[in-house]
């Protein structure tokens, strides 16, 4: 069996043959140099062109796809297109010994090499005019040569196996080349038969060719180099769109090892991925095993940092993840002694995220020192992902920078600066793999500082605008991640809604799968906290918290997670009735969100202070401090936090009316705000859908209604509460 050429290979060196000989018209010349360029490059690589037809992606061309891809191009011979004279050199083609002076004659579309230029030069021999040559190096010149190379190479049984599959590949052409050639018969494709008068039932033919019409004669319609394409666009695409393989690829493949073909050690690679993908861990394990036995075998240790490589990821993502630290880190040694920078930096870069995401896992690693404290260890990947020229990976380097950045506090305009470069980089190097965490650190920097209209959330109720526009737009990169960051809007809509039956079963579905990003994980956190809040369960949502707390203190977690939680404890004091015990916690917030400059949780912070103060009767410093902020969280444009600082304004002004004489003017104009501020409140909460805010602010304007006396309206805002609740509760069925 051929390894490398077919019959569609010789139908592809006839067309370069006439490429070469300049009978293909300057209109025809692009569409034909595409048809074969598609052809003859890797699969991945055709498939990139978004204007490459489908056919050109097949790995097995017929003859149909020839005839479609020149019949429509006239060529230099007056009445004749590319398709007729493509067939006249096939046809031409008509024995086991021209098949011979075909491939020698090879050379003759080639440069030649100095020192045969040099030869032909002393014997005075002078180079042809009439036909260009194709450069030794380009893709058809480089084409060419390992066609005639691999046709030397093989035995004259492999021969004799190509030459009988092409006049089977070229024998649906036959009615086409009668109407041409009156004298063609089904003897035309041997001349050594037609010229001494052997028909299809001589014994003579029989033997030489009886077996055309049998398996046999497919043999060589398929070599191991275009199976090994299929396989290595299979990995490619698995590898990048994270799917399986499809039936139709399954069925393919068994068509091909049906013909005998030797299916290389990279099928295993793909039943690996294959495994991985189902979830099968055993098959996946031995998969891989078998297919670095085999390449080891053949290449001895080079791919073996790749095998522990393969191994350590497989182990992650199955939860093995010390085993995981363990093959990563003798990935990285033998890294180092085979000098594999590629290999090296892509180690080193996993390593590090996978800290990040799991930082209590990573005791031995910090005590190794094998990743230096984490700007040490990001400043080496930057400067090794610069110098080997992985613009991946130098982006995620940069965007990880700002990230820690962010994380830890510091400057959010040197943060700004790298992502400016991360972007400027993924746009010039064309790194569209990283175009989606690009966004992420973009919203979530514009979220820090609470310049929301650059990114807009229908929901930031639990989800925050940083957490959830940040981890959304980060996980289109990855499937799972958007799977469960979409799937979390489900629950955050049933709390608001206030069906909190629906919401518990929607968080216990999140929380049984594995979060695959550590922001995912901490947004599903805070919707549990915020489900045990409207639960009135509080006791549990404090337990949990000072679990979540802790889990965050054991790793160097975001500053804006712990602030988060900071007010969100401060809330749920104030709530269990005891708000002067939240109005540290509430400062100490407060002050770290102003030292790392987060305005929407300062803000946030700010509110929990104030709403103490007013829990302590002092209303007049509390309404000031709201008032204060209210500017800066209306440009937040978060709308449960405006409506929140709303509603804690309409009860600094209630506490300020309660405190001024009854029918003064003073009074009356604290009351007037607080109805201003009820609406404005339940305007926000209207947009969010949150059921028990704007029941909140009916009950508390129709409570102001009864305090002045007008019944009539506070019936009918008694009667809208009832009516929100009723929407809310058929809305749920």
């Amino acid at each position: 069996m051929s390894r490398y050429l077919t019959p569609s290979k010789i139908g592809l060196l006839t067309l370069i043959s006439l490429y070469t000989d300049s009978v293909v018209p300057t209109a025809s010349t692009i569409p034909i140099l595409t048809f074969i360029i598609s052809l003859i490059l890797p699969l991945n690589a055709a498939g990139a062109t978004k204007d490459l037809n489908q056919v050109d992606q097949k790995v097995i061309i017929s003859i149909d796809d020839f005839q479609n891809a020149t019949i429509t191009h006239a060529s230099g011979v007056p009445g004749r297109t590319v398709w007729d004279l493509l067939l006249k050199r096939l046809w031409e083609i008509n024995s086991f010994d021209a098949l011979h002076v075909f491939f020698d004659n090879l050379s003759s579309l080639l440069v030649k090499t100095r020192e045969e230029q040099q030869r032909d030069i002393e014997n005075g021999v002078s180079l042809p005019i009439d036909r260009m040559l194709l450069s030794r190096t380009s893709p058809l010149g480089t084409f060419v040569r390992r066609a005639q190379l691999e046709f030397t190479r093989l035995q004259f049984h492999d021969t004799q196996v190509l030459w009988k599959s092409f006049i089977t590949y070229c024998e649906p052409t036959l009615p086409t080349w009668k109407r041409r050639i009156a004298a063609a018969g089904k003897t035309t494709f041997d001349v050594n038969l037609q010229g001494n008068g052997l028909s299809w039932e001589d014994r003579l033919t029989d033997v030489l060719y009886g077996d055309l019409q049998q398996s046999g004669a497919q043999e060589g319609s398929i070599s191991t180099d275009d199976v090994e394409r299929l396989l290595e666009f299979q990995v490619d695409e698995m590898q990048k769109m994270g799917n399986r393989i499809s039936e139709e690829m399954k069925d393919q493949f068994r068509s091909m090892v049906q013909t005998g073909v030797n299916v290389p050690s990279l099928s295993h690679y793909v039943k690996f991925l294959d495994s991985w993908k189902a979830g099968d861990y055993p098959s996946s394990f031995d998969n891989l095993h078998r297919y670095f036995d085999y390449t080891m075998h053949n290449r001895d240790r080079t791919f073996y940092q790749y095998a522990l490589l393969n191994l350590a990821i497989l182990q992650a993502d199955f939860g093995c993840y010390s085993e995981a630290i363990s093959a990563m880190q003798e990935t990285i040694s033998t890294t180092r002694e085979n000098k594999d920078m590629g290999c090296l930096n892509f180690s080193l870069s996993w390593l590090y995220h996978f800290g990040k995401a799991h930082p209590g896992e990573m005791g031995e690693v910090s005590k190794s020192g094998m990743l230096g404290t984490e700007k040490e260890g990001l400043a080496f990947l930057r400067a090794k992902a610069k110098e080997t020229g992985m613009w991946s990976l130098l982006s995620t380097t940069l965007l990880s920078e700002a990230k820690l950045l962010l994380t830890n506090g510091d400057s959010v305009a040197v943060a700004f600066e790298n992502l400016v470069k991360a972007t400027h980089l993924n746009i010039t190097k064309n790194v569209t793999a990283m175009v989606g965490a690009q966004m992420a650190m973009q919203a979530s920097i514009f979220g820090r500082l609470g310049k929301h209209i650059y990114q807009k959330t229908p929901h930031a109720s639990i989800l925050t605008v940083d957490v959830a526009s940040g981890v959304t737009q980060l996980a289109w990169s990855y499937g799972e991640t958007f799977l469960q960051c979409y799937a979390s809007q489900s629950p955050n809509e049933d709390v608001l809604r206030g069906n909190l039956i629906a919401a518990g079963h929607f968080l216990a579905q999140l929380r049984a799968a594995p979060a695959s990003d550590s922001e995912v994980a901490y947004s599903i956190s805070l919707l549990h906290l915020e489900l045990l809040i409207r639960q009135e369960d509080y006791s549990t949502a404090l337990d949990t918290l000072e679990d979540y707390h802790a889990e965050l203190a054991e790793g160097n977690s975001d500053i804006f997670q712990r602030v988060k939680l900071l007010t969100l404890k401060a809330r749920i004091l104030d709530k269990c009735g005891r708000p002067e015990k939240g109005f540290s916690i509430a400062i100490r917030a407060a002050t770290i969100a102003h030292r790392a400059r987060l305005l929407p949780a300062l803000w946030d912070a700010v509110g929990a202070v104030s709403n103490v103060l007013i829990n302590l009767k002092e209303f007049a410093a509390g309404g000031k401090m709201l008032e204060s902020i209210m500017p800066q969280v209306l440009e937040c444009e978060d709308c449960d936090l405006a409506a929140r600082t709303y509603s804690l304004l309409v009860d600094a002004q209630m506490g300020q009316a309660g405190q001024a004489k009854p029918e003064t003017p003073k009074r009356k104009e604290h009351l007037t705000k607080a109805l201003e501020f009820i609406d404005r409140a339940f305007a926000e909460f209207s947009r969010i859908e949150d059921v028990q805010g704007q029941c909140e602010m009916m009950a508390k304007k129709a409570t102001i209604m009864h305090l002045v006396g007008d019944l009539v309206l506070a019936n009918d805002y008694a009667a809208k509460y009832l009516d929100i609740k009723r929407e809310a509760a058929n809305d749920d069925y």
